[in-house]
């Protein structure tokens, strides 16, 4: 069986380069589209799936002709909502996209959807087609994605949603703005796959106001399965330093996105408060989409701070994590990793508008007050790291947040499911296809 999977930015490929690799080594083949920037080639897990057998990996300029990798990145570009907020470009963008309005559009959608499927599947009678969780202000166009997925289903191939998350919030309202509990329309987009894949049954929340459960499937999480992870352990890139001479505790915090509401004033208290424990450095890792417009990252006394610093964008979340004694979340579920390998995660729940998932299930992870931040901080100089957890608690979020209470083996129960969506195609073209096979890329 053939996969055709598309891979927009870090999250995606976090969370489903683990089901690319299973479906390698089960003995289907894949072809691995990158919609983002080409920069993503060299991402060290990208470069390991290019290794595997039946894998190729490309980025979507290599599947167009010229033109229609031009029309298709113009078009791409007059809707993505971060165009438009730009002062005189947004403008033009608007005009444009009135002028060369859907029915324009689709055109260029179409021609590219229907070139991108033959040169993966060239004729093959069974496949799937994955994308992450699409919602209507993604990135890559709806009307693209939705243009892909009607075209494999009408040549008989399935479509599936895959994660690009684990959901790190118990509550709703965490962004601003966001004044009302209700369904978030944003998600009935998923109607447009056979299947939408959810980690756990806090993720599925999300899309049952909108999708009949037998739509949905809850099978575990990819990225913080144990299989996967043994995995990445041989993988990831190697600690840069060691710790600074005096340095006894490195803490590492994690941000969110400056969409979700963040008391950035308080965060910088509690900054200036670690940094004056002298054997403590602290390390601040941004987002790696759009945690660099947060107003602290960019703050003139936080980099004269000796002990602090924030790391580059080439630094991975993994590497600082296997760096790191104790970790401060702002519920990112990048931690969760930690978490699963009992490393301590301080659940930072008063600096941000959101309920986390840790906290939710680890009531003792949770900082309530700049007093619990310093408690800790003096307990694991004087003590250690050890017994942070309720180990009782920590199994029961492993078990349900990442293992969905089907148990740790998650990749197979994703690869059962894409043979399942690889169905026969319903008819079968009259023509040649338009170029070559995944084989001869």
């Amino acid at each position: 069986m053939k996969a055709l999977f598309f891979l927009r930015h870090y999250n995606d490929i976090d969370h489903i380069s683990p089901v690319i690799s299973k479906w390698s080594e089960s003995g289907h083949e894949s072809l691995v589209v990158l919609l983002g920037p080409t920069k993503f080639l060299k991402d060290y897990r990208i470069k390991f799936l290019g290794t595997l057998d039946r894998v190729r990996v490309v980025h979507i300029w290599r599947l167009l002709s010229p033109l229609q990798y031009i029309q298709w990145r113009l078009q791409t570009l007059l809707l993505i909502k971060g165009v438009r907020r730009l002062f005189l470009i947004g403008k033009l963008a608007e005009a444009l996209a009135r002028k060369y309005d859907a029915s324009k559009r689709a055109v260029v959608w179409q021609s590219t959807a229907k070139r991108v499927l033959e040169r993966c599947f060239g004729g093959k009678n069974d496949g799937v087609v994955a994308f992450d969780w699409v919602t209507s202000d993604s990135p890559v166009p709806f009307e693209w994605i939705e243009t892909v997925v009607a075209t494999a289903r009408a040549l008989g191939y399935g479509a599936v949603s895959l994660p690009h998350g684990d959901s790190p919030h118990a509550n709703q309202l965490i962004r601003n703005q966001e004044w009302v509990i209700k369904p978030d329309d944003k998600y009935a987009e998923a109607r447009i796959f056979d299947k939408v894949v959810v980690p756990n049954e806090l993720c599925a929340t999300r899309f049952q106001p909108f999708l009949d459960n037998e739509a949905i499937a809850v099978l575990g999480s990819p990225r913080y399965c144990g299989e996967w992870l043994n995995k990445l352990a041989t993988l990831s890139p190697a600690p840069r330093e060691n710790k600074p001479s005096g340095v006894r505790l490195r803490i590492v915090m994690f941000l969110r996105k400056r969409e979700f509401t963040t008391f950035w004033e308080e965060v910088g208290q509690v900054i200036g408060m670690i940094a004056a424990f002298p054997e403590v450095e602290l390390v601040i890792k941004p987002h790696t989409r759009g945690g660099w417009k947060q107003p602290l990252t960019g703050s003139a006394s936080l980099r004269q701070l000796a002990n602090v610093r924030v790391a580059e964008d080439s630094e991975h979340s993994i590497t600082l994590m296997n760096q790191a004694d104790v970790i401060i979340d702002l519920a990112t579920s990048v931690v969760f990793e930690a978490i699963k390998a009992g490393k301590p995660v301080l659940a930072a729940d008063y600096l941000h508008a959101g309920r986390s998932a840790m906290a939710h299930f680890m009531p003792e992870t949770e900082i309530k007050c700049r007093d619990d931040v310093y408690t800790l901080i003096d307990r694991f100089l004087a003590s250690g790291c050890d017994s942070y957890y309720v180990e009782e608690h920590r199994q029961r979020f492993i078990d349900e947040m990442l293992h969905a209470s089907s148990g740790p083996d998650v990749l197979p129960r994703y690869v059962a499911l894409l043979e399942a969506l690889a169905k026969p195609k319903m008819q079968q073209e009259t023509s040649k296809p338009e170029s070559g096979s995944i084989d001869q890329l």
